[in-house]
């Protein structure tokens, strides 16, 4: 189910096209990071995984090699977020957390902030779209938010965008787990006022998602739309909270690639 905003303007272009995958580990970044796709690519996406409280995320390098094979001319690069360590051991330095909404804060933003410069330095030509699932939609709202220069483009996947009343809903679901516990972690909503306003922006959620329900991501596309930036939101009917590997986030990141004008 498509779900329309009054207000929002939404990315219309279409793209469908094929890209090579080719696999490197990116070398002197701070963040362990992998990467697919072309060497001098026009578009640059950056993929940031969920908080995986029970599991090493890997799950972020499938889906960008697959995107880095439809999107042409594009790099794809799957930073490991702060903290965590991956299925192959490989892991990025700095505090992983407890996982309840408490990894949001300004030294991991700026830790993935530090990857996203060293990254538009080595691709000066290609429009940057930042992609998060999960926690690293929060993360990549906030970013879009505190540091706008970084990004041209902001595709989130059932982002837990209104923290404290996500935080409340997780505690209830899980009353055992510390979700009430004071943080330090930025709010979506309250870093949406620094977004820039050429940013294009889309968001995508499961109708039946039982950690990030819907009004999470609504609240956010509602909050940018009033900003007047472009953003798509879309409702994807029976799915849950895995989605960032279903076909519907890989065409919007496919719409945003082809709506984004280019450098140069």
């Amino acid at each position: 189910m498509r779900s329309s905003l009054a207000l929002l303007p939404l990315l219309l272009a279409a793209c469908t096209a094929t890209s090579t995958a080719l696999q490197t580990a990116d070398a002197g970044d701070a963040l362990y990071a992998r990467s697919f796709g072309a060497a001098h690519p026009a578009t640059l996406l950056v993929v940031l995984h969920g908080d995986a409280p029970t599991e090493k995320p890997g799950y972020q390098y499938a889906f960008s090699e697959d995107l880095a094979a439809h999107i042409p001319n594009s790099r794809v690069v799957a930073l490991l977020r702060p903290g965590y360590e991956d299925p192959q051991g490989n892991r990025s330095p700095g505090e992983r957390g407890l996982t309840t909404g408490d990894n949001y804060t300004l030294d991991r933003l700026e830790a993935v902030s530090a990857s996203l410069r060293k990254l538009r330095a080595r691709y000066p030509q290609a429009r940057l779209i930042l992609i998060g699932h999960s926690g690293g939609a929060a993360m990549a709202a906030d970013l879009a938010g505190t540091r706008p220069e970084l990004l041209d483009g902001l595709l989130l996947a059932a982002c837990p965008c209104s923290l404290p009343e996500w935080r409340r809903h997780m505690k209830a679901r899980i009353p055992n787990a510390p979700f009430d516990q004071p943080v330090q972690s930025l709010d979506p909503l309250q870093t949406v006022g620094g977004a820039q306003l050429e940013l294009r922006a889309a968001l995508v959620v499961g109708a039946d998602d039982p950690i990030t329900p819907p009004k999470f991501s609504r609240a956010y596309a509602e909050a940018l739309a009033l900003r007047g930036i472009a953003t798509d939101y879309r409702v994807l009917p029976g799915k849950g909270h895995e989605i960032l590997d279903d076909p519907e986030v890989l065409s919007a990141a496919e719409r945003l690639a082809a709506a984004l004008p280019r450098k140069g």
